[in-house]
């Protein structure tokens, strides 16, 4: 059984907490958040780590997640952490979670949650902003295609069962390609293949990204071996040609499989035992580090700051007459020491951890969360 212990922002890395699954709860725009992360066997904290959110589907949650979409095993030998946070209650219900995708009525800012998280768990432990991606499980991967469209924190995302509402397409404006896998079952009846009434076919998704990354419309398919001949599936595999940055992009197509993942010890319906998602979604995101990562952009304006995370300096990316005052605090709003020399902004002797960067420009006043980071 796995140890869980309390989140805390002053959490001591150690190599005890390894193979250890952590529980953590923080207040969101007003609402109580929860989530949990696993730490496996290999991390120390000496060196940053790969992380990949795993998420929920609709009236699921995080702990049925983790292990009916189980990435435990593989994060002990290839090295990163898997976080399984918890959506919100769905209006009108006691207990329904879900993601807040545009199929209800719902203020919930979710993609302004998952980056706070990332924040969150990367005050405590060492994590590589660069390699940071995001799967689910249905209602989660119509939230990956989300964060696709609307963060530019994440490497790559993978959708199992899922696809994108029309709120989320109308709304798409990715700054950057993004590589994207689907895994969908022909006879899925929750999550229609040909799509339905505010939900896009899963041919139309491909096409959209295909686009955007600039892809190959054509992929390349060739067939997953049978390895079980009794689960009443067989599964295609396509390979989209790189496109922009030599981004790429997959498609399982699981014959005759319903709304279930693929390889899953516990099976729902039909389930396409002949290879498992989850390895092949981790040899996917495992292909790509996020060039942006390092950049944070001030919202609805042309300033950027970087690096994130940072060792001494941090340089504003404006003209020197933009910038009105700079004012970095820890976390409990004491001010500290910098110096500003144009663009260049040189910290004084600051612990590894998270600060928050106050900048006002002629744009307005913006604060951002930055992370110290000696090893950068």
């Amino acid at each position: 059984m796995h140890l869980i212990v309390t989140l805390l922002l002053s959490l001591v890395i150690s190599i005890s907490f390894s193979q250890t699954t952590v529980n953590g709860s923080t207040v969101h725009n007003g609402l109580t958040r929860t989530y949990s992360f696993y730490i496996p066997a290999l991390y120390n904290g000496s060196q940053a780590y790969p992380l990949v959110f795993n998420l929920h589907g609709y009236s699921s949650n995080g702990t049925e997640q983790s292990y009916y979409g189980n990435f435990k095993t593989i994060a002990d030998t290839a090295g990163f952490i898997v976080v399984h946070p918890e959506g919100t209650i769905q209006p009108g219900t006691t207990s329904t979670q879900f993601w807040n995708v545009g199929f209800f009525p719902s203020n919930v800012d979710d993609v302004a949650f998952l980056e706070s998280l990332i924040d969150t768990i990367s005050a405590s432990y060492n994590i590589d902003a660069a390699r940071i991606y995001s799967t689910g499980m249905s209602n989660g991967g119509f939230m990956s295609y989300k964060l696709a469209c609307e963060s530019n924190r994440f490497a790559a995302i993978a959708s199992v069962t899922g696809s994108m509402t029309a709120q989320t397409q109308n709304n798409c404006s990715p700054i950057k390609p993004i590589p994207v896998m689907e895994i969908h079952g022909t006879a899925d009846l929750t999550v229609p293949y040909n799509g339905q009434t505010g939900m896009l076919s899963i041919d139309n998704v491909l096409s959209f990204w295909a686009g955007y990354n600039g892809c190959s419309a054509a992929p390349a398919m060739t067939m997953v071996p049978n390895a079980n001949t009794t689960d009443g599936a067989s599964a295609e595999h396509y390979v989209y040609a790189p496109g922009t940055n030599n981004v790429t992009m997959e498609h399982y197509k699981i014959i005759n499989g319903a709304h279930t993942w693929p390889g899953a010890a516990i099976t729902i319906g039909v389930t396409c035992m002949d290879f498992s998602a989850s390895k092949e979604i981790w040899r996917f995101f495992s292909q790509y580090s996020n060039a942006e990562a390092s950049l944070f952009t001030i919202k609805n304006t042309p300033v950027k700051c970087y690096p994130n995370p940072f060792s001494e300096h941090i340089i504003i990316d404006a003209d020197e007459e933009q910038i009105e005052s700079v004012i970095l605090t820890n976390l409990r709003g004491e001010e500290l020491p910098i110096k500003m020399e144009g663009n260049n902004i040189t910290t004084m002797n600051l612990s590894d951890g998270m600060y928050l960067l106050t900048l006002r420009t002629s744009y307005g006043t913006q604060k951002l969360k930055i992370m110290k980071r000696s090893d950068k």
